[in-house]
């Protein structure tokens, strides 16, 4: 099965159980109620399902008004983009703001000059004490009010450095939000696809090998409909945490997408990913899983795990398809097992569809 099978699959599971809620509820099929139920199908925002299944528990059921602010909230393109451009408007403001200081530094600086070429000319035709006296007296209420405006000026640029700072930090985790998986914390698509083209660019112009790792969790259908989707939320953290711990410096863990995740590994031979990849198998089926609401144990999950190698000349869509290859042969021999292109299974299954 290939990686757009397991998504045409995926994508159709998704579907129905958005669907069978919309039934369910009785609601209008509306495209904006459809996409709240799959995204609440899909399990990706853990929020928005707390946030739906705390509307369901309250009133039993979703009101149009709901589903509208749900939308707004978690699913409006124009959310994200709206965090940027205020953040962004702040910082053009605060930096308008500087502007401003600094003309007005200016002109304190300037008005300060001509008071000294004053100065130094009325010394020239000055020959009496008391003339002298006022003359220096003038300078010294110049040079202090100079004084008072530079400190003025020092403490609202200190200011202003500050809250560009902290807007920076703003936009940053903006930033990171929008290429942040919210359910596991890992990298989304939108990352990895990115990461993952910048990796291939370095490796060629470095000579350095570059491994990719695709992990799908064995039988996850089956876990998510037998324990419900909070449960399989837990499932998708566990193998988060699992990818997390074995991964480090520049390595990339991402969810792929539904059950599927991937590691970027720059620098790394095959040999070496292989062992990083049987590390994180080892590290999923130690963990125990429990049911949070009930204590129940509910045994322990599986992944299969496809590796390639990134060849010279290759493109970002032929590695992953040749790893999506090993890690669709690991599940038919078996699964909980890794899998690379050197075993005679996947060049078995290689020649068979060639």
């Amino acid at each position: 099965m290939s990686a757009q099978s397991d998504e045409y699959e995926r994508s159709l599971a998704f579907s129905e159980i958005a669907l069978g809620q919309i039934k369910a509820l009785r609601q209008p099929a509306y495209p904006r109620n459809y996409e709240v139920w799959y995204a609440y199908a899909t399990g990706y925002n853990p929020t928005l399902n707390q946030t739906i299944n705390e509307a369901i528990a309250r009133a039993g059921t979703l009101t149009a008004s709901d589903v509208d602010q749900i939308y707004e909230t978690y699913l409006s393109p124009a959310r994200l983009t709206d965090r940027i451009d205020n953040v962004g408007s702040r910082i053009v403001d605060e930096i308008d703001q500087v502007m401003a200081m600094v003309d007005a530094a200016v002109g304190s600086a300037t008005q300060y000059t001509e008071s000294l070429a004053h100065a130094t000319q009325d010394l020239g035709a000055t020959k009496d004490r008391e003339g002298l006296r006022k003359i220096v007296e003038s300078l010294v209420r110049a040079t202090r009010e100079m004084e008072g405006n530079n400190a003025r000026l020092e403490n609202s640029l200190k200011a202003s450095k500050q809250e560009i700072h902290q807007l920076q930090t703003n936009l940053e985790a903006v930033r990171n939000e929008s290429l942040t998986d919210p359910l596991t914390s890992l990298a989304n698509r939108k990352y990895f696809d990115s990461a993952l083209d910048k990796c291939i660019a370095q490796s060629g112009q470095s000579g350095e090998p570059l491994a990719l790792l695709l992990a799908d969790i064995d039988h996850f259908k089956a876990f998510n409909d037998t324990f419900g989707h909070l449960t399989g939320d837990q499932v998708l953290r566990l193998v988060a945490i699992a990818l997390k711990q074995n991964v480090k410096g520049q390595d990339i863990a991402a969810r792929y997408g539904g059950e599927e995740f991937a590691i970027i590994l720059p620098g790394t031979s095959l040999r070496a990913a292989l062992t990083v990849a049987d590390h994180v198998r080892r590290a999923v089926m130690t963990k125990e899983l429990m049911k949070r609401s009930t204590g129940e144990h509910l045994g322990r999950v599986t992944v299969s795990i496809g590796v390639a190698v990134l060849q010279k000349g290759e493109t970002a869509q032929s590695l992953i398809e040749r790893a999506d290859n090993c890690l669709y042969t690991a599940k038919r021999c078996g699964r909980n097992r890794v899998m690379c292109e050197t075993d005679p299974e996947v060049s078995a299954v290689a020649v068979k569809v060639a």
